[in-house]
């Protein structure tokens, strides 16, 4: 059997739950298990046996740390190396693999802007399933932890399901991790 980590929740919390992707406030002194820590983020269960993401940002409201962000504190122009180190700390809460390496990440444009030292930054992906509750979770995490870079414009995340994601589309190391030979 599994060890996992107990925590009690610190204050009240907005949370995500999964696989829904709904938030909800979870109130001070809920008891849950640290079932998953990815990209920061972490997956909990709670002791009515519902999942639920807490953000690296809520860390403390479960007696821990937040992650640096890879590339925050980088100095010189935003470079496609610099976004692709930080797309890789993006995880779907439910697949203990980064984004990235599952395949979901389609196409990444760099645009400099007229005027500033500013690079907007334009990705491109989809998800595993058309109906993923986690979708804007994902998009919002990209999103996020783009905007926080140092030399990042303006962060668009565009959703597309053309071509349908699958799991050829993951990365060998991707699938053995998960498992997945064929």
């Amino acid at each position: 059997m599994r060890q996992w980590d107990e925590i009690v929740f610190g204050r009240d919390t907005a949370v995500v739950l999964i696989p829904d992707g709904v938030e909800q406030e979870i109130p001070e002194g809920t008891r849950g298990w640290i079932t998953q820590v990815l990209g920061g983020n972490y997956t909990v269960q709670l002791e009515t046996g519902r999942l639920v993401r807490v953000s690296a940002a809520d860390a403390e409201a479960i007696g821990q740390e937040s992650e640096a962000l890879p590339g925050a504190d980088a100095e010189g122009p935003l470079t496609p190396e610099r976004v692709w180190d930080v797309l890789s700390t993006c995880y779907d809460p439910e697949i203990p693999l980064n984004i990235v390496e599952l395949g979901l990440i389609y196409e990444l444009a760099l645009k400099p802007r007229e005027g500033d030292d500013k690079i907007d930054v334009v990705v491109t992906m989809t998800l595993t399933a058309p109906g993923c509750g986690m979708g804007q979770v994902l998009t919002d995490d990209v999103t996020d932890k783009l905007t926080r870079l140092p030399g990042t414009g303006e962060v668009s995340v565009e959703l597309t399901f053309d071509p349908p994601w699958g799991p050829e589309r993951m990365s060998e190391e991707g699938r053995l991790e998960l498992g997945m030979f064929y």
